[in-house]
């Protein structure tokens, strides 16, 4: 029979994109018997084969030098790699293939749908033909707006603040299968109320701040069983608020203030709900019972609404009542005096009780109660803790009296159960927390922390929180859990949280060191351990868990929010732990204007809102911080620094001229230990960094990797080389597990 000899020369050139399935299939194709082997080997001649003995099959020699008379096991293995690459590499080609295909079909939608819109500020220049938003293998995005899944398909469009008119059509839009939520605040739409249930997997719908008018259908959310926020506050609708909101299964956020909504409010009895703001409308009569829980504010600016929390209501007044005799009215009058007075006199009566009876306990529980006072940050006795390292503790609960019912709760004290998100900790529950010996850390813009010693020995440190009422309870656990599987040296990790409707804990292992600001801003004493090693030290630990954490929550606004020295803990080798971290999408968003740090970012005055740039201006500021010495509010009298009240303390940096930074910026104690040296320059270089990243400008303002990258370029300490002991920033962390959109991931 014919065989089919395989010559060991050059072979033709085969096309590069698929070599191995190509080799592959030109072996399976060929029968047992008629594979030959040919090596040519010029100092032997004989003809043998390693690949005969182990496969039994026949190999014909037409070379007399052909010599394979010794086995080469190593021919085999590369064979069996080459046919095991032929079966998988179709696969992989295939998948890729897909991939590509999805991410090609989202591009052609966007584009279509862009093609709609007004954008005179050119803010979607980076959409364009030829090029996909998504990748596949991050949920980062190359165009602006968009948030990808890890698996290269578009999951959400956060179109804010962009200057952007023209048609939203969501018909368009509905072709994008993956697609979660919708963002078009601040824009300068008009016409009337976009199809939303067009999109039937919508899970948030964000179109405040814009010039959307008309009535809404009363259909309009009809068969949107996913959705869980709506915002369409700040717009000129008009008519009845739309019954299909009711049927809404999974509600928890609804904004309708700011409008010109009529009529009374539907009954939204939804259990997921948990904020509702219909203030400034023409809205009038009673309250639905389910929402009288409620802050009256959230209701306020109506025409004629009623029941709690806003007044009671009352029978519109009769003719005959209107035309009552002056007697009548006067005897009214006077019975409605009486009637006050008897309800001052018992609220007097029982106050008096309550206090008298309180008062024994007071002083004979003392020890056990955990601290009244919060947002003190001014308090001078606490300012070195700032500690929006903790939030408030609750006024009446007290570490010995676990039952105790917090005076004011709705529904009493609700006990529950601590919840671990980290794995092979230690456990213990909430009547452990309660029981335990407290010390108070101190207060912030967030609320009071204390220090609990449990039975065991080891200390944990418990936040209170009481403005988290922003998603419900379900989207709070997911997120936590997500907070849960974050992993890095530089990062304080979550141990447990308990969740409560009113307040929320946060449990952390207690970190000896204290934070950054209690050695910057506290006893001038303190800062001497700062020298420039470990002030470099601290800066690259924040940069490279700022890093981590805009990888690993790459689909939220802001990763940290919340980032200032007092959120940075120092462990006893000085190394930093970022805190609070992650938190503005359960803050309440009131709160998290008025309190968290990303929010006062120049962009946020601009804008309206935080930008994915808003943690690198914090960033700077804290570098700012760490190397004058200076907080951003403080008022520095001393030689080295006549400037009075520093408001902005990158503006006042960026005044003052680089030959005069050593005697006017530097911090004093930080100049003496690096004049003269090559240390100088590092610290002049940083400076220049920090200042690159406050940029007032956010177009100008640099990336958060590229902040970072240039972090770890600087020198060593006491030297002028790169620092090579600094671990791999820039490797790709493992992709998040949670890939998939939920409403507080915006």
């Amino acid at each position: 029979m014919r065989t089919s000899p395989i010559l060991l020369h050059r072979p033709p050139p085969l096309r590069p994109t698929r070599p191995f399935s190509i080799l592959g299939a030109l072996f399976l194709s060929l029968p047992p018997q008629s594979i030959t082997i040919l090596i040519y080997n010029p100092t032997r001649n004989t003809t043998d084969s390693a690949f005969s003995r182990c496969t039994g099959r026949r190999v014909a020699s037409t070379m007399p030098t052909a010599n394979l008379s010794h086995p080469r096991p190593h021919l085999l293995v590369i064979l069996l790699i080459i046919l095991k690459a032929s079966s998988t590499f179709p696969v992989a080609v295939a998948q890729d293939e897909r991939l590509s295909a999805d991410a090609k079909a989202d591009a052609e939608v966007l584009l279509q749908f862009k093609e709609g819109l007004a954008n005179p500020a050119n803010s979607l220049s980076d959409w364009q033909q030829g090029k996909t938003p998504c990748n596949g293998r991050t949920n980062a995005s190359a165009w602006s707006g968009v948030i990808c899944t890890n698996e290269g398909r578009v999951l959400g469009l956060q179109l804010e603040g962009m200057e952007l008119s023209g048609k939203l059509d969501l018909t368009i839009l509905a072709k994008l299968p993956t697609l979660r939520v919708l963002s078009f605040a601040n824009n300068n739409f008009k016409g009337s109320i976009p199809a939303l249930n067009m999109v039937t997997n919508l899970r948030a719908a964000f179109f405040s701040m814009n010039q959307l008018s008309g009535e809404i259908p009363a259909d309009a959310f009809s068969g949107m069983g996913n959705i869980k926020r709506i915002h369409l506050d700040n717009n000129q609708f008009t008519g009845s608020i739309p019954k299909s909101l009711a049927e809404l299964p999974k509600l928890a956020e609804l904004r309708l203030d700011g409008n010109q909504f009529q009529g009374v409010i539907p009954e939204l009895q939804q259990d997921t709900l948990q904020s509702i703001n219909v203030s400034n409308n023409a809205l009038e009569g009673k309250i639905p019972d389910k929402l009288a829980k409620m802050g009256a504010d959230l209701f306020m600016g109506n025409k004629n609404l009623c029941g709690a929390p806003l007044q009671t209501c009352t029978s519109s007044p009769t003719s005959s009542s209107s035309s009552e005799s002056p007697s009548s009215a006067q005897n009214s009058t006077s019975i409605g005096i009486i009637v006050f007075i008897v309800v001052i006199l018992v609220a007097t009566v029982m106050v008096l009780f309550f206090l008298k009876k309180r008062r024994p306990e007071n002083m004979t529980e003392h020890q056990f109660e955990l601290p009244t006072s919060h947002h003190n940050t001014n308090n001078s006795n606490k300012k070195t803790d700032d500690l929006d390292a903790g939030p408030e503790i609750s006024n009446s609960s007290k570490m010995g009296s676990p039952n105790h019912h917090r005076s004011g709760s709705s529904g009493g004290h609700e006990q529950g159960k601590l919840v671990f998100v980290v794995e092979g900790r230690q456990r213990f529950e909430l009547p452990d927390l309660l029981k335990s010996e407290a010390e108070v850390l101190g207060s912030g813009s967030l609320g009071c922390a204390y220090k609990a010693t449990l039975v065991h020995g080891s200390s944990m440190v418990v936040k209170k929180f009481k403005d988290m009422n922003r998603v419900g309870k379900e989207d709070f656990e997911e997120h936590m859990r997500r907070l849960g599987r974050l992993s890095h040296p530089n990062l304080l990790p979550l141990v447990a949280y308990y969740y409560r409707k009113d307040d929320k804990l946060l449990v952390t292992d207690y970190v000896s060191n204290r934070s950054l600001a209690h050695f910057l801003h506290g006893d001038r004493r303190m800062r001497a351990a700062l020298d420039w090693s470990v002030r470099l030290r601290i800066v690259k630990g924040v940069a490279r868990a700022l890093y981590y954490l805009y990888e690993e929550l790459s689909v939220l606004n802001v990763p940290h929010g919340h980032l200032k020295p007092s959120n940075v803990l120092l462990n006893s080798s000085f190394e930093p732990l970022l805190s609070d971290y992650a938190l503005v999408p359960v803050v309440n968003q009131q709160h998290a204007t008025n309190a968290m740090a990303a929010f006062r970012s120049p962009e946020r005055r601009q804008l309206g809102r935080p930008s994915k740039k808003s943690d690198v201006w914090c960033l700077g500021h804290l570098i700012l911080e760490i190397l004058t010495g200076l907080s951003g509010t403080q008022s520095d009298d001393s030689s080295q620094h006549q400037q009075g009240q520093v408001h902005d303390l990158s503006l006042w940096v960026a005044s003052m001229p680089e030959d005069e930074w050593g005697e006017k910026v530097i911090d004093a104690d930080l100049m003496r230990a690096v004049s003269g040296s090559p240390n100088l320059d590092t610290v002049k270089a940083l400076l220049r960094i920090a200042l690159a990243c406050c940029e007032p400008d956010m177009e100008k303002r640099l990336e958060m990797k590229d902040a970072v990258e240039m972090i770890e370029g600087l020198g060593a300490p006491g030297g002028g080389e790169t620092n090579k002991d600094s671990a791999p920033l820039l490797q790709r962390t493992e992709e998040n597990e949670d890939a998939h959109f939920s409403s507080v991931a915006i």
